[in-house]
């Protein structure tokens, strides 16, 4: 069975919207961390604004990473748009929970979350999620969606830690469901 691996950009207070404040800490390490995560995964699911985003920008882009970006397969989640453009992407419009469930029982390997808080919240009510990988950035934005929206209560189990010379600490953890 696949996982699903939601990986996020945090600010120390918990915020991973428009993460545009990470960009000063980028390095060599953060890079090598990322891309590890692209290198046992086959798979990117993914909500309309993330999807929409990213379709503006990696289809024309020179960056690392790119090739794997364009030539993934994309599941993206989405009540309101009606079709999706970008190479190898398919919309998941109905039956969100039941799809998802499908593709985690399919075989391959594990099947990346970027972004995408209001899907991240949905997989969390129905404990879809397999793994965090979180990198936490020494900043604190003050406000912006929250990888754990108020109420929010979820058992972690810590994998692994890195601490990164930019100051950014990367956390992994599986649910304790045990």
């Amino acid at each position: 069975m696949r996982k699903i691996v939601v990986t996020e950009f945090l600010s120390l207070d918990g915020v991973m919207e428009e993460p545009a404040w990470t960009a000063p800490y980028w390095n060599d390490e953060i890079a090598k961390f990322k891309g590890e995560e692209q290198d046992t995964s086959d798979a990117l699911l993914m909500g309309r604004m993330t999807y929409q985003g990213f379709a503006a920008a990696w289809p024309e882009s020179k960056d690392e990473g790119a090739d794997y970006m364009n030539n993934v397969p994309k599941y993206t989640v989405s009540t309101t748009l009606d079709r999706l453009e970008w190479n190898n992407s398919t919309l998941i419009k109905d039956n969100i929970v039941e799809e998802i469930t499908q593709l985690k029982q399919q075989d391959g390997q594990d099947i990346l979350v970027y972004g995408s808080a209001t899907l991240v919240h949905t997989l969390m009510q129905h404990d879809l999620v397999d793994r965090y990988r979180l990198l936490i950035y020494p900043v604190v934005v003050g406000e912006g969606k929250r990888l754990f929206k108020n109420g929010t209560t979820v058992a972690l189990k810590l994998l692994e830690s890195q601490f990164f010379g930019s100051g950014v600490l990367a956390l992994v953890y599986e649910p304790d469901r045990g």
